[in-house]
């Protein structure tokens, strides 16, 4: 039997509540006797507020992207100190994760700051996905959620870094038109040098 086949995937995103139906129509045209066959496949996919439940997996993937920038072992942070600090009596960071078959696939890690400038803002810590499920549109629907949250709070303004060579994540903020700004330089004095004063 001779046959020819064809693909092409189009993704759309369909909104229900806190969930997302990320849906790609895939069409496999067989040219023999059945004609051509459409596959339809969907992943849902949950955006929702974290919990302590999902501080395990949310440090997974923290530790997921220090490898992916060769900064393997930087990463101290505990689970324990990430419950208490997210979830204790003064939260301090805000966390969000896109769920998919109970599965943490991605998180988004904020927090308030403050600009003596414009005031009060929103600080995107990190968006992390899974290597799996990147591309696929779900650092998208985290980014949104996260300037969502902003408008709600009021904020003046929503602040991250990239790295200068994280080129897919460059091109992905470039596709909401933000400013990247090279001028500044980043300062940080880590815990073994607090200890030193």
């Amino acid at each position: 039997m001779i046959f020819q086949t064809g693909i092409f995937i189009l993704n759309s995103f369909i909104h229900i509540d806190d969930s997302f139906i990320i849906a790609s129509l895939s069409a496999c045209h067989h040219k023999n006797i059945n004609g051509s066959i459409l596959i339809f496949a969907a992943m849902i996919v949950t955006i929702r507020p974290g919990t302590k439940e999902d501080v395990p997996q949310t440090l997974a993937l923290i530790k997921e992207l220090a490898e992916y920038e060769k900064a393997k072992d930087a990463v101290t942070n505990t689970v324990e100190d990430m419950v208490r600090d997210g979830f204790g009596k003064q939260p301090i960071f805000g966390l969000l994760v896109a769920e998919m078959d109970e599965k943490v696939v991605g998180i988004a890690i904020y927090f308030t700051k403050y600009s003596t400038w414009k005031g009060k803002g929103i600080y995107l810590d990190d968006i992390i996905i899974t290597e799996a499920h990147r591309g696929k549109g779900i650092g998208r629907l985290l980014f949104e959620r996260v300037i969502r949250i902003a408008k709600e709070e009021h904020a003046k303004g929503l602040w991250w870094q990239v790295l200068d060579w994280n080129e897919p994540a460059i091109n992905f903020y470039n596709k909401f038109s933000a400013e990247l700004d090279g001028e500044w330089i980043n300062g940080k004095l880590d815990e073994e040098q607090l200890k030193l004063f």
